[in-house]
C-alpha cells in the first residue's frame, strides 16, 4: 500500500514462486533518452525519439530545448518527441535554464552552452546545487568560457558566457562522474578544429562507450587514441534522423533483482546484450550469486537460482554503479557475504549513496561495512524499517525488493522516482499481483 508520503512493500516471504514466469515492461532508457534529445539540438534538420522515456529528468532538458528557442515536441502517450536541430546553432544568444536534478542535463547542457556564442543563466535544484560540476566547469574556462559563479566556486547556480572554442587539448577529471567526459566528447563535434580530450580516472566507461556510440549514430565518430585520450576529428556534423530509444537497462535490473530473491523468471521485454547500456552488465553478477540467464524473443530472461540458494561474491560494480543499491538490497538473503567494490563515486550523487546503503541496512538489522571504495553486506533477516530515501529515487526503487523478502519495510518519499520512473511502485505492485495469482 501506499501515500504521497510512504509505500509499506508487500512482503512475500513463505510462497513459492518458482513456477511462475512473467512479463514486465519498463520505459525507456533516461541515459539514452537525454543524450538523444542533446544529439537532436546539435544536429542538422529533425530527428523523431521513439520510445523516449517522460520523467522528471527528461522533461527537464526537453523544456530547456524549448527554452532556448528550439522546436522541440513531446507526445507523452506515443512516447514520441520531435526536435527541429539547427546544425550546432543556438536560436537565442541568452537564456535561463533550470536543470532540475538531472545530471545528464545540467553537465551536457553547460558543455554545449560554453562553447557557443551567448550568455546562458544555469540553475538547478538543491539536489543538483550539491552534486559537483567543478571538473566540466575548469575545462570550459580553459576553452575560454567565462563562468560567473552565483554562489560556491563549481556548483549551481552560474552564469556562462560562451565564446567558441579557445583551445583544441584540454584535460578533465571524471574521477566524480563519467558525465564530465561524454559532455565534452558531444561538445567537440562543434569545433571548426580536432578536438583532443585527456582524462585522469576511469570510472563509468561504459557511459562514455554509450556516448561515443550515440554520436557515431547521429554522424559523429571520435577515436580512443588511448585509455587516456579521445579525439574528436573536425569537419563532422550530427544529423537529424529517426531514433529508437531501447528499454531502461536501469529499471529492468530491479525487477531482475526481483527474479533472484523470489527463484521465479522474469522477462523484461526488450532488453537484450547487445544494449547500448553498462547497466546490462548487472546480469552477470545475478548468474554469478546462482540464476540462470537466457535469450527469448521478447527480451532477456532471468530465473532465480535453481537451488534456491542465493550466493554471495565481490562484484565490481564500477561499470554499473546504479545498480550497487539493488545488488545491496538483495545481498542480506545470500548465503555468504557479498563485497561491492569500484563505487566509492557514488558518495557524490543524488545522494550520499554509500552512507544512504550502509544507514539503511543497520536500520534493518543487517551487518555491513563500509569502505573506501564500496561495502560489504553480511547475511541476515532484515527486520521493520523505514527506509530514507533522501529524494533519490534509486534508493526507493532498490531497496523496495527488501521488502518483497521482509516484514515492515516501508519506503519514504516514493515519489521521488519520478526523476527516471515514475509509476515504478504500480508496476511493481502489478508484477507482485501477476506472481500471487
Amino acid at each position: 500500500m501506499s501515500t504521497a508520503d510512504t509505500y509499506t512493500v508487500p512482503c512475500l516471504s513463505g510462497s513459492s514462486f518458482t513456477q511462475k514466469n512473467i512479463s514486465v515492461t519498463v520505459p525507456g532508457s533516461k541515459s539514452i533518452t537525454n543524450r538523444a534529445l542533446l544529439l537532436a539540438m546539435l544536429a542538422e534538420g529533425r530527428s523523431t525519439l521513439s520510445g523516449a522515456l517522460f520523467s522528471d529528468d527528461s522533461r527537464y532538458l526537453l523544456k530547456c530545448l524549448q527554452d532556448l528557442g528550439f522546436t522541440a515536441d513531446g507526445d507523452e502517450a506515443a512516447k514520441s518527441i520531435t526536435v527541429e536541430g539547427l546544425g550546432g546553432r543556438i536560436p537565442k544568444k541568452e537564456a535561463s535554464l533550470y536543470v532540475g536534478s538531472a545530471g545528464t542535463a545540467a553537465r551536457f547542457l553547460s558543455a554545449c552552452l560554453g562553447v557557443s556564442e551567448g550568455t546562458f543563466h544555469m540553475d538547478a535544484s538543491e539536489q543538483m546545487r550539491r552534486r559537483p560540476m567543478a571538473p566540466l566547469l575548469a575545462s570550459l574556462q580553459e576553452l575560454g568560457c567565462e563562468i560567473e559563479f552565483e554562489g560556491q566556486e563549481g556548483y549551481f547556480p552560474f552564469t556562462l558566457k560562451g565564446h567558441g572554442f579557445g583551445k583544441q587539448d584540454i584535460c578533465v577529471d571524471i574521477a566524480s562522474s563519467s558525465q564530465f567526459l561524454s559532455a565534452l566528447l558531444i561538445a567537440s563535434a562543434l569545433s571548426p578544429r580536432d578536438m583532443h580530450i585527456h582524462l585522469t580516472g576511469t570510472h563509468g566507461m561504459a557511459y562514455i562507450e554509450m556516448t561515443c556510440r550515440m554520436m557515431s549514430q547521429f554522424g559523429v565518430d571520435c577515436e580512443k587514441a588511448s585509455d587516456h585520450s579521445f579525439t574528436v576529428p573536425a569537419g563532422q556534423g550530427y544529423k537529424g534522423r529517426e531514433y529508437a530509444i531501447e528499454p531502461d537497462a536501469s529499471a529492468a535490473a530491479y525487477f531482475y533483482a526481483l527474479a533472484a530473491i523470489l527463484g521465479c523468471s522474469v522477462t523484461v521485454k526488450g532488453v537484450f546484450p547487445h544494449s547500448l547500456q553498462g547497466d546490462v552488465a548487472f546480469l552477470s553478477f545475478l548468474e554469478k550469486m546462482g540464476c540462470s540467464l537466457r535469450q527469448t524473443p521478447e527480451g532477456l530472461c532471468l530465473g532465480g537460482p535453481a537451488d534456491g540458494v542465493l550466493h554471495g561474491l565481490t562484484a565490481d560494480m564500477s561499470a554499473c554503479s546504479d545498480q550497487a543499491i539493488t545488488l545491496a538490497a538483495i545481498a542480506p538473503f545470500a548465503d555468504s557475504p557479498v563485497t561491492i567494490t569500484g563505487i566509492g563515486h557514488i558518495r557524490h550523487q543524488e545522494s550520499d549513496r554509500l552512507a544512504a546503503i550502509v544507514e539503511n541496512l543497520t536500520a534493518m538489522g543487517i551487518r555491513c561495512e563500509q569502505k573506501e571504495d564500496g561495502v560489504t553486506v553480511y547475511p541476515g533477516n532484515p527486520r521493520p524499517a523505514l527506509i530514507h530515501t533522501y529524494d533519490d529515487h534509486r534508493l526507493a526503487m532498490g531497496f523496495a525488493l527488501t521488502g518483497l523478502r521482509a516484514e515492515g519495510i516501508v519506503i519514504e518519499n516514493p515519489l521521488c522516482c519520478k526523476k527516471t520512473f515514475e509509476n515504478y511502485f504500480k508496476v511493481l505492485n502489478d508484477t507482485v499481483a501477476a506472481l500471487t495469482t
